[in-house]
């Protein structure tokens, strides 16, 4: 049987290598297409020590009630910068590769909502959830306050107050608290706990006892 020439060695290990590097590379585009996006986290989320020192600090009383409340009395969705109101806002922040309109309209990204785990390419897909519904603050102490205040509630971007969603789920959420109603995605319990305790905290709001019960369960699932 003849010796190949030594050229064609080379040759045949220069394709072995270069079939390598393509699959390599197709691999890693597969990997890319399909992991899941960093969740979209809020700012101001507090540790678990802190959400706890919160918690403890928080005043247990029955909700209120609801007479004369309304949406518009939390004026919502507001400018924030340029043509860019507070939804197109979030929308810009949870996303991963968000393009806009001149009139800051999200035309393309994507979004995964950590209450659920699905992601969603369509900005009409994904709700502008208030973690601590704006019924559930009238009930728990805003409906003495201003409605200047009210609407800087309504629109709070340096609290965990607003997160993008899937819109079902927040609507299946609607105004109700943790003691009737967590995310589905039970990963995701520690972090609401912590920020539904931050807002309320920092706003000053009261919570029921069986409301402070399932916050505290919530939290214990945290790691130290």
């Amino acid at each position: 049987m003849p010796i190949a020439p030594a050229a064609t060695f080379v040759a045949r290990a220069r394709n072995r290598a270069a079939v390598i590097v393509v699959a390599t590379l197709a691999g890693a585009s597969l990997a890319a297409v399909h992991a899941q996006p960093a969740s979209a986290t809020p700012p101001g989320i507090p540790s678990k020590s802190t959400a706890q020192s919160q918690l403890n600090a928080l005043t247990v009383a029955a909700h209120g009630s609801m007479a004369g409340y309304s949406r518009d009395l939390f004026p919502h969705w507001i400018t924030v910068s340029g043509t860019c109101d507070t939804r197109e806002q979030v929308l810009k922040r949870d996303g991963t590769s968000v393009v806009v309109a001149s009139s800051c309209a999200a035309t393309s990204g994507r979004w995964y909502s950590p209450y659920d785990g699905a992601t969603w390419s369509a900005a009409s897909d994904v709700d502008i959830d208030h973690v601590v519904p704006l019924a559930e603050a009238w009930r728990s102490g805003a409906n003495s306050w201003t409605t200047s205040r009210r609407q800087s509630f309504a629109n709070d971007l340096s609290r965990p107050q607003l997160i993008a969603v899937t819109d079902n789920v927040n609507q299946a959420k609607g105004d109700q608290d943790p003691s009737t109603w967590q995310p589905p995605l039970s990963s995701y319990r520690c972090t609401y706990s912590k920020m539904w305790i931050n807002v309320k905290y920092n706003w000053g709001l009261t919570l029921q006892s069986s409301e402070k019960s399932a916050l505290q369960g919530m939290l214990n699932t945290c790691g130290s």
